[in-house]
């Protein structure tokens, strides 16, 4: 080692799903198959590049002002960043720093531990149930903090709001963080609960419902006192964190509820007809909540049917990992995409 490297920070990186860049039936990174609404397209066109010379509105209130529209809730309540893993990582840094450690599952969003380690933030993981299951009771313990995803990822589970109440209920001094990333395909969101507990902050994305992953929009609801730490902590880092696009694109999705409402149906739909498909097929899976389904066949090898799909241009995610090492992750893409994903799963089945 040379001298110099004594002193660099290393961490152990996230990995995120691959991302080939030719044609394929992309299933592995839970991309909305469907465009974004017909105004960001608009918006996009007509917006006059001049703009780009320009530094964007450091306080981004275009798109603040339409989702506390949206979300019935004041300005102060809301923080944007580029992606909802910026606006996490900008999270753990502003609200985990007790030596207490935090908590979170054992089986979740594998960017937790990464954000722990490169804040060097001490954590726990609890272990989730047989089925893949929080357990309650393992958050009622001293703490730093809490954070878990609603649905989790990768199981796809959706925790009901009243287990979700029950964990911030017994953790009111610290900060609880409910990742909410694929909660428009689920149920009931801990945004009901804001009024409730100035201690909980919801965060949500625009890259799933919303099929903008590629413009990178996240966000944060919680109350003003959450939201006033969170940008303090920004405009000590980045100042101008939206891009001029972003904000301009991410307002017009916002508007349009009809079509949101419409293509989540739709990935809904195409969710409930892939389940029943899968099961035919021998597949055993948690019920998803999410835009995707972790689902693990009792017959087959995961990783010999990971590297079968993608030789035939189709790609799910594969982890390997403890517990879940026979799971893959299957995202719903168009109907299309998934008769293709089962004519092929059934033609390797059964060879």
């Amino acid at each position: 080692m040379k001298a110099f490297e004594q002193n660099i920070r290393k961490v152990e990186p996230y990995v995120p799903g691959e991302q080939p860049q030719r044609r394929v039936i992309k299933l592995n990174t839970n991309e909305n198959p469907y465009p974004p609404a017909p105004g960001v397209t608009k918006a996009l066109r007509e917006m006059d590049a001049d703009r780009l010379r320009l530094y964007p509105d450091p306080e981004a209130d275009v798109l603040v002002r339409e989702l506390a529209d949206y979300y019935h809730v004041g300005k102060d309540q809301v923080f944007v960043g580029v992606g909802s893993d910026d606006v996490l990582s900008m999270c753990f840094l502003t609200f985990f720093n007790s030596d207490k450690p935090i908590l979170f599952p054992d089986i979740t969003y594998s960017f937790y531990k990464v954000w722990a380690g490169l804040y060097k933030i001490p954590y726990e993981c609890q272990k989730l149930s047989d089925d893949f299951h929080m357990v309650k009771e393992d958050y009622y313990k001293e703490n730093g903090g809490v954070i878990f995803p609603n649905p989790n990822a990768p199981t796809a589970l959706y925790e009901e709001l009243d287990t979700v109440e029950d964990i911030i209920a017994h953790n009111e001094d610290v900060v609880v963080i409910v990742d909410e990333a694929y909660i428009d395909f689920a149920g009931r969101s801990a945004l009901e609960l804001l009024d409730r507990y100035d201690n909980l902050l919801v965060v949500q994305t625009f890259s799933k419902a919303r099929s903008m992953a590629g413009m990178r929009i996240g966000y944060a609801i919680g109350s003003p006192l959450l939201i006033k730490y969170l940008n303090d902590a920004k405009y000590s880092f980045n100042s101008y964190t939206m891009n001029a696009a972003s904000l301009v694109c991410g307002a017009e999705a916002v508007k349009d509820r009809a079509y949101f409402e419409d293509r989540v149906r739709a990935v809904v739909e195409t969710r409930e007809w892939a389940k029943v498909e899968l099961g035919k097929l021998g597949f055993r899976f948690p019920d998803s909540g999410a835009n995707f389904i972790f689902a693990t066949h009792p017959d087959h090898d995961a990783k010999e049917l990971f590297e079968a799909l993608k030789a035939n241009d189709i790609y799910v995610r594969y982890w390997g990992s403890e517990r879940i090492e026979q799971y893959l992750r299957i995202s719903i893409g168009t109907r299309e995409e998934m008769t293709a994903l089962f004519s092929f799963l059934n033609k390797y089945l059964n060879r």
